[in-house]
């Protein structure tokens, strides 16, 4: 297919480009900017006046709650509300039921996800075997399959030394280790951050030094494996400044940090609003100002939504039993505006473009003639809602669902292929 797309303003975080001028596509590349190739005739023209055109988001936390627990949320649905979202590529974590510890699951998750035709799916494989946290996966076979990382997922792994084991394996074949820093015998029984809301409503807290205790560990194993780290879900200052002390020493370290943390804090959960109830918990203000800034010179390499479709029974329950997550890949757009409204447009998409492309290992995403032609298009000053009714995603719960928020997707293209119009959206 051909794509003409007409008056649109170009934004290529990967270049720093802003720039209005008419993109051209053909054979899932872009072919041109500006002027159209020799001979080229489009079999559709987009017209993209008044609309910013950007390289598709990548997500690197995306559950899809597909096998096991279709019951929240299936496949289709989750996909749908990704490229709705401007999404092109996702994560998904390994937690699924059962956990992705074979190659054989994995090649049905990724066969599945490709037979959609909507989001690429990068699986994350199971570090250890059911998650179990004592015998490890095959990593290689898993990463043959198609793994892009290995996680626990939020699954403990209390055993240091089948963690440094796993490192060392990992590190052998240059496979990455994605871990979300969280020691377990700190955090046990928590459902809050240990501070002042948690204190006046009488909710047992998660204290920040659970996150930095289990962050030390992990630094110290990688230092003296040479293992690529991945650190998922940053939530607190102290960690922040413990992986740029790491950068700083020259070790190979990338982390994100959920588009929920860099807006919201402990304060958010008012009177005991189980939307709120995430994993890892809202912290304090503080916390909240050194994500942001860890966004803004670079120690954060990427925003990710966190995705975690919740039904219903889930959160209608009192908060300390509430499961933990909302739904995230159709506000991650507005959300990473709204983070990077200080900054450059370019800026702004960054954390959700290059950025995890790079955690990723994969070539910078885009604008330049030859890219391969995933991209967002969306209107940056569209308010709205992620109302019940706005929603694409079977998971309806969000904190976000009384805001009003900025930045719409219109089209959605992936691969040269338009997969979603925001003309279809109920």
């Amino acid at each position: 297919m051909k794509l003409h797309i007409r008056s649109g303003r170009l934004v290529d975080p990967t270049l720093g480009t802003d720039a209005m001028a008419d993109l051209f596509i053909a054979d899932g590349l872009i072919a041109a900017v500006g002027a159209p190739p020799p001979g080229f005739v489009a079999d559709r023209v987009i017209e993209a006046a008044g609309q910013v055109v950007c390289p598709g988001l990548v997500d690197l936390s995306v559950r899809l709650r597909e096998p096991g627990f279709e019951f929240r949320a299936t496949l289709d649905s989750e996909l749908a509300a990704a490229v709705s979202g401007g999404i092109t590529r996702i994560v998904c974590p390994p937690d699924t039921d059962p956990p992705l510890d074979e190659p054989g699951l994995v090649e049905m998750l990724t066969r599945r996800a490709s037979s959609l035709a909507l989001a690429r799916v990068h699986p994350l494989g199971a570090l250890t075997h059911g998650l179990g946290g004592d015998r490890l996966t095959g990593m290689v076979e898993l990463s043959e399959a198609g793994c892009v990382g290995f996680s626990q997922g939020d699954a403990p792994l209390p055993d240091q030394q089948v963690l440094m084991r796993a490192m060392a394996y990992a590190s052998t074949f240059d496979l990455p280790v994605w871990l979300r820093p969280q020691e377990e015998s700190l955090a046990r029984g928590g459902v809050a951050h240990d501070g002042e809301v948690a204190t006046r409503l009488g909710l047992p807290g998660i204290p920040a030094v659970a996150e930095t205790v289990a962050l030390a560990g992990i630094l110290l194993l990688a230092r003296a494996t040479g293992v690529r780290v991945h650190i998922c879900r940053l939530s607190t200052a102290e960690g922040v400044d413990m992986v740029r002390r790491a950068r700083s020493d020259g070790m190979r370290i990338t982390c994100d940090v959920s588009a929920l943390h860099v807006h919201l804090s402990e304060m958010d959960i008012g009177y005991f609003d189980a939307r709120c109830r995430l994993t890892p918990p809202l912290r304090s203000g503080r916390d909240r100002a050194a994500l942001a800034r860890g966004l803004q010179d670079g120690t954060i390499d990427a925003m990710c939504s966190d995705h975690t479709p919740v039904d219903d029974d889930g959160k209608q329950v009192p908060f300390a039993e509430a499961a933990n997550g909302a739904t995230g890949v159709e506000t991650l757009l507005s959300l990473a505006l709204r983070a990077g409204d200080d900054g450059s447009l370019a800026q702004a998409l960054a954390p959700v473009t290059t950025g995890p492309s790079r955690a990723l290992g994969l070539p910078a995403p885009t604008l330049a003639p030859g890219a391969t032609a995933d991209l967002c298009i969306f209107d940056p000053e569209l308010w709205w809602k992620p109302s019940l009714a706005a929603l694409v995603s079977s998971g309806k719960s969000t904190p976000f669902a009384d805001y009003e928020l900025r930045g719409r997707t219109v089209h959605t293209i992936i691969d040269g292929r338009p997969v979603f119009d925001a003309g279809t959206r109920a």
